[in-house]
């Protein structure tokens, strides 16, 4: 992992990126990272000592391998900008851009290339990430450990045979934070109602939720059994359970994942 690295975008899924190599002894100097905005770019070197630059040419031209982290929207006018640098360096392509598919991206770029499509998320900045990982035909043992090494240095990987299925990766886990900040948000705000002081509230949501996610990750039984030991009988959480399970919250989780899945699809589509 000395060997250079290029980011092509420094916002926030490769702030976190970043954030989880640099303590995980990736060198700060191996970190060469592209980035049009003034304010991104100067935390980025302040905060973590990585080489920055505005313009993307420079940067891909020093590394072997390329982390595409902009915006869907703009992914193929880049792409094509750097298909020159592409065709002569045949760089490793690593994407983090969701609903781009591994074929446009390959097309945009020239042809022939070995192309990682991956999804992380952006706990990758405590090095609490996971990341769903989609590999190219063209991507050879090597770079798929060295890509392993890159997306594990800020949490766990799950590699996924169907590239089809990585729109639920970035539906699942890749959105998903954003789900549990919400559950956080209305806990605080129920906490507040019944009343409790905001910070008490807080303290009691945000804490809850950090020590049910380690027994999740941590325990050898599922959530089901975990929710089924802390569920007595006509207790107060069987209450709670069956107000959640009455307004049809499971259905409502799948609609809410589901919603995002189309979207990445229609990502997908619109920058075809």
């Amino acid at each position: 992992m000395n060997d250079p690295i290029a980011f092509i975008g420094g916002g926030n899924m490769a702030r976190s990126l970043i954030g989880g190599l640099v303590p995980a002894r990736v060198p700060a100097s191996a970190i060469h990272v592209a980035e049009p905005v003034d304010a991104l770019r100067d935390a980025l070197a302040r905060d973590f000592g990585v080489h920055v630059a505005a313009d993307n040419a420079p940067i891909a031209n020093a590394a072997g391998m390329w982390v595409l982290g902009v915006k869907p929207q703009v992914l193929r006018e880049v792409c094509e900008a750097l298909a020159p640098i592409a065709r002569r360096t045949r760089p490793l392509i690593v994407s983090i851009a969701a609903g781009i598919t591994t074929a446009q991206l390959d097309r945009w770029l020239g042809g022939g290339l070995p192309i990682v499509r991956t999804m992380p998320n952006t706990p990758a900045l405590l090095g609490a990430g996971v990341t769903g990982l989609f590999a190219n035909a063209l991507v050879d043992a090597q770079q798929r450990e060295r890509t392993q090494q890159l997306l594990g240095a800020a949490g766990r990987t799950v590699w996924i045979d169907d590239e089809a299925r990585m729109d639920a990766v970035t539906a699942v886990s890749g959105s998903g934070p954003a789900y549990v900040f919400l559950l956080a948000e209305a806990m605080q705000a129920a906490g507040e109602a019944e009343g409790l002081s905001p910070e008490a509230a807080r303290v009691l949501a945000f804490q809850t939720i950090l020590g049910a996610g380690r027994m999740l990750v941590e325990s050898d039984v599922g959530a089901a059994e975990l929710r089924a030991r802390v569920t007595s009988p006509n207790g107060t959480t069987h209450a709670a359970i069956e107000t959640f399970e009455a307004g049809g919250f499971r259905d409502l989780v799948h609609r809410a994942v589901h919603a995002a899945a189309v979207r990445g699809k229609e990502l997908s589509d619109a920058n075809d």
